[in-house]
């Protein structure tokens, strides 16, 4: 997801669980590549394997070429979008625009795969509307192409992200194919984890936006498929050293100022729903840098802390077995 997965997110991803993490979505004019932004998503310094980069273009030419110089410089595996929703991806006939045309779409695949010697894979969506789902002709296409592993979120472009995940569609799909099978698309539990793979007979799951704010669900998703138990759920001291520990990771990334501004959409993910969260969000706003940003972080989770244990000495008060209920969720902490 551009702008969200950057190398510290993905790296944070993997320490908490998650087997696999694919780059920013990096563009295919190659001319490009000299811009910051592009060096920053083609930077996998001390990344934990596998290094995955997606790639998005509608030339099939240039996306051969972007394929070859993402692996030059360290790429282990090149994965296709054509599942992207975004207008201004879509404008230049990229991302899930591409579903439109089906001709261009192999020409893409072959020029891709034949490019480089690293596996490649393909990011769809079931269409491109309700009227022209095509994911199984397109998921047979990519097969035949050489595609190792297909991932599909569950709605069409025109749906963006509303409306339920049509995990029939995925399970369709998966019913055509001998190649991996990914399911993507309103996972946001362990126990809905369970319930995707189950209906779509996928191989694996993709996580996008439940993880925003919440990368230890990655952790939670492993244990529960592991032992079919919930892990509790991490308590305030804990979410807090996460979210601090990303945040200088992500300083150093980004440098002081482009730093400290994108680092607030994260914050405001990691503190949403939690009491005070709305006033603190638009404090955060006003804030230019780290020492500031860090200060009001550590403040804020100070109070959410003193709240927390205020409400477990009210329940041992009342109730004694209460306080020790490990499945008490510190996010209850919200007004």
């Amino acid at each position: 997801m551009a702008g969200v997965t950057d190398r510290p997110f993905r790296q944070l991803c993997k320490h908490l669980g998650a087997g696999y993490a694919v780059s920013e979505m990096v563009a295919s004019n190659t001319a490009l590549y000299a811009s910051a932004k592009s060096q920053r998503r083609m930077n996998h310094i001390g990344e934990v394997e596998p290094i995955a980069v997606q790639i998005a273009g509608a030339e099939p030419e240039m996306m051969a070429e972007a394929a070859k110089l993402n692996v030059d410089r360290g790429a282990q595996i090149i994965d296709i979008n054509m599942g992207c929703p975004a207008k201004k991806v879509c404008n230049k006939w990229a991302g899930s625009a591409l579903l439109q045309d089906e001709p261009l779409v192999a020409k893409i695949l072959d020029a891709v795969v034949g490019a480089v010697d690293v596996p490649v894979t393909l990011k769809i969506r079931t269409g491109w509307d309700p009227e022209h789902r095509n994911a199984v002709r397109v998921a047979k296409m990519a097969q035949s192409a050489g595609i190792r592993m297909l991932t599909m979120h569950g709605r069409t472009r025109a749906c963006g992200y509303k409306g339920q995940a049509e995990y029939d569609t995925i399970r369709e799909v998966r019913q055509h194919l001998d190649i991996p099978l990914t399911a993507n698309g309103d996972i946001t539990s362990p126990q809905k984890a369970i319930e995707v793979l189950a209906i779509t007979g996928a191989d694996a799951l993709m996580i996008g936006r439940a993880a925003q704010g919440r990368p230890w669900l990655f952790r939670e998703i492993e244990h529960f498929m592991a032992t079919g138990e919930l892990l509790p759920p991490p308590r305030v001291a804990e979410v807090r050293e996460i979210m601090v520990a990303h945040l200088y990771d992500h300083y150093a990334f980004y440098g002081e100022y482009l730093g400290v501004r994108t680092a607030r959409k994260h914050i405001i993910w990691y503190t949403k729903g939690l009491a005070g969260s709305a006033g603190f969000r638009q404090y955060m706003n006003t804030l230019d840098t780290v020492e500031e940003q860090l200060e009001a972080v550590n403040i804020f989770f100070e109070q959410q802390q003193a709240v927390r244990e205020r409400i477990e000495y009210e329940n041992e008060k009342t109730a004694p077995d209460a306080a020790n209920d490990e499945q008490q969720n510190w996010e209850a902490l919200a007004a």
